[in-house]
């Protein structure tokens, strides 16, 4: 298989910037891209929100997770909301400059499966 033939997986992309202008993912291509993520990903009810919740023991690795997303967030030029505290970290995304899911989401999501596992 020649490298053109390859598929090119979410975590291999960059996200791309955003100004609006295009539509938010529907439900079927957000099912879509999220089942090339880990299991422990989720949709919303409205399909405008991807999150994850990470389990910890103390407040020091939550932290270092924590520091991780920032880190990847300024890399990728894609911010999500991060919420942490002792034991946990919850992110999630969206964009919202379409009021919904847009694939720089998903590669973000994709990029962070990477670094945790």
């Amino acid at each position: 298989m020649t490298t053109s033939e390859q598929t090119c997986t979410l975590s291999d992309r960059t996200c791309a910037p955003c100004s609006g202008g295009i539509p938010a993912l529907n439900r079927d291509a957000a099912s879509a891209h999220l089942a090339q993520l880990t299991p422990d990903w989720s949709l919303d009810a409205d399909a405008k929100t991807l999150s994850r919740h990470f389990k910890f023991k103390g407040f020091a690795k939550a932290t270092y997770l924590a520091n991780l997303c920032a880190w990847l967030a300024d890399q990728q030029g894609h911010h999500p909301d991060i919420r942490f505290g002792w034991g946990y970290v919850d992110v999630q995304l969206t964009t919202h400059e379409i009021d919904g899911l847009s694939e720089n989401d998903f590669i973000w999501a994709a990029k962070l499966d990477q670094l945790v596992v």
